[in-house]
Formats: C-alpha cells, structure tokens, sequence
C-alpha cells in the first residue's frame, strides 16, 4: 500500500499544538472580517458599494495567488532561518542550500522549523511575525497555513492537515489516513485494520537511499512485513530483480509463481548421486521455520510454507 506525505515540520513534539481548525485558518476568514467592517450600510447604494469592497477584499487577499513560491511550494512568502538568519522560499530550500557537497561539513545543518518566527511578504516586502496575512499590504500569504508548523502553501489541492500525533502537515485529506500510534505514522485508512504494526517504523531511514522516511516528500509503501521504503526505491529493487525486503528478508510481494517455477528447474535438474543423501538446515525468511531438507545447488524449500526464501544455516 502507497501513500504520499509531506512535512511542514521536524517529527513530533506535542506541546503547543493547536487543533487543526485553529492551525489551518483560512484566509476566508479573514475576507468575511473584512466584509463585516462595511455591514453597518444599508440602502440599494450601500449595498452596491459593499460588494464593491467585498470584491476589493477578495481581490487584495488573492493578489499574486499561485504566482509566487519555489519548487516545494507555492506560497507569498519567504522566511528567515532562525539558525543562520538568512533568507530562504521555504525549509527544504534551506537545507539543499546549507547541506550541499560544497559546504563545509562543520556548518552543514537543518532548519528547526517550529523555531520559525520572521516572515518577509514576497509582494511588498515587509519581514513581520509568521502569520497568515500581511500585516502591510493585507495580501494572504498562503491557503493553507499552519501556526504549529509556520506553514504557508496556496497549493490546497494537496488537501493538507496537521496530524498532532505526527506533530507534522501531512498532504492527502485528512479523511483518508488514521495515525498508528504503535507505527508512530499516518497510514491510508484502507489500512487501518489490516496492517501489520512495526513500531517505530517511519521513523528510520529507507534502506535503499537513506533518506529519513518520517519527513520524506516521496511516496512510501509499506511492505507486508510492516517495514517501510520509498515506493520509488522498491522499484528500482524489482527492476534488480531483488524481491525481499532489505531489513527482514522477508518476500515482498507473492511469489508463489516463481516458486512453481523453482520447483520445475529442481525436478529437471537432479543432484549427483553422491549428494542424495545430503541433509542440510534451513531458515525459512518468510515464515521464520528451522528445517532439516534434503541439499539442492538451486535452492532448498521450506516444508512449512512452501517458500524458497530460505537460507542454509548448517550441513
């Protein structure tokens, strides 16, 4: 099972959380505050007048929507690293800039991103405390806004949420994922009563690339065995034709198919007469059984589960 995620903050802290309604305010919250202050009018003129402002309202909220941003967000805003004091379009900016190979590896670091406080408006400039709208030129400076992660995206079709188990933003629809607390992850909800429970198990790194799979922006799978990898990663794995999970061993997917085939090639291919006597000890990786077998040069089955993901451990 895939799902897609993404990061508006360093893994878990739960002090200072704040529901997700209050965390995601919208910037319609702010058009109808701004409406209210022309409600007092009354009259076939003044109603005229107050959609006028109305739209005026919306128009300044939405000025430059989708027009600024980086290539991890589309938001009005820029922030400044309470790390560095520099300027950067977002935190993952920051860090491809302060870990890149051509920096020394002593003032390699992250941005701690709930220490976030300084925002500047990418429309007229002004650096201000990290809010939704511009104190100056009143421009919304992002859709979707976090006030627990400092998260600004007007990209909302990535339909985000804070989870609070997470401690982090996560993208996909918060209808659509429940939080293992045993896992320590958000999960699809089409997972919620059938997946094998691994603690910790989004909090490691994937064992092909490396990278730490809590705060990925790429799409994980989770593999039958609980493990957990970049779905891209398991690709590549397939392609190698590499089948069990790099952390257990573990098939990864139905193999039932090939060992039908497994069983064709021994059968065409007998042992020597000298080896038919051979008896040697397996572990089974897939069901974890201990076996006495006769050897083959090809492989040796598991008598319990039927499965050729074995290895010899004596004989």
């Amino acid at each position: 099972m895939t799902f897609s995620m993404e990061e508006g903050e360093i893994k878990h802290s739960g002090a200072e959380e704040l529901s997700y309604q209050q965390q995601n305010e919208s910037c319609e919250a702010f058009e109808e505050e701004a409406r209210g202050s022309f409600s007092s009018q009354s009259g076939g003129i003044c109603v005229d007048k107050q959609e006028s402002n109305d739209a005026e309202a919306t128009e300044l909220l939405d000025k430059g929507f989708m027009e600024y941003g980086c290539p991890h967000y589309r938001r009005r805003c820029r922030i400044r690293a309470p790390c560095c004091g520099e300027i950067f379009d977002c935190r993952h900016c920051h860090n491809e800039a302060k870990n890149n190979i051509n920096v020394d590896q002593k003032l390699r670091h992250d941005l701690p991103c709930r220490q976030i406080s300084k925002v500047i408006c990418s429309l007229c400039g002004t650096e201000q405390e990290a809010q939704q709208v511009c104190i100056n030129c009143g421009v919304c400076m992002g859709k979707y806004f976090c006030n627990t992660c400092k998260l600004f995206d007007d990209d909302t079709s990535k339909r985000q949420y804070h989870c609070d188990g997470c401690g982090i933003c996560r993208i996909g629809g918060q209808e659509n994922f429940f939080h293992c607390h045993k896992c320590g992850c958000c999960y699809s909800i089409l997972l919620k009563n059938s997946h094998p429970c691994v603690e910790g198990a989004m909090h490691h790194d994937c064992p092909i690339c490396f990278e730490f799979l809590f705060e990925s922006r790429q799409d994980v799978t989770i593999l039958p065995c609980g493990h957990t990898i970049h779905t891209n990663c398991l690709k590549e794995m397939r392609d190698h034709f590499q089948y069990a999970c790099p952390l257990c061993s573990k098939s990864v997917c139905d193999m039932s198919k090939v060992w039908e085939k497994f069983d064709e090639e021994i059968a065409a291919a007998p042992m020597p007469e000298e080896y038919h006597n051979k008896i040697v000890s397996i572990l089974c990786n897939d069901c974890g059984t201990k076996s006495l077998v006769r050897f083959h040069v090809l492989a040796q089955k598991c008598p319990n589960c039927k499965s050729y993901n074995t290895r010899q451990t004596r004989g």
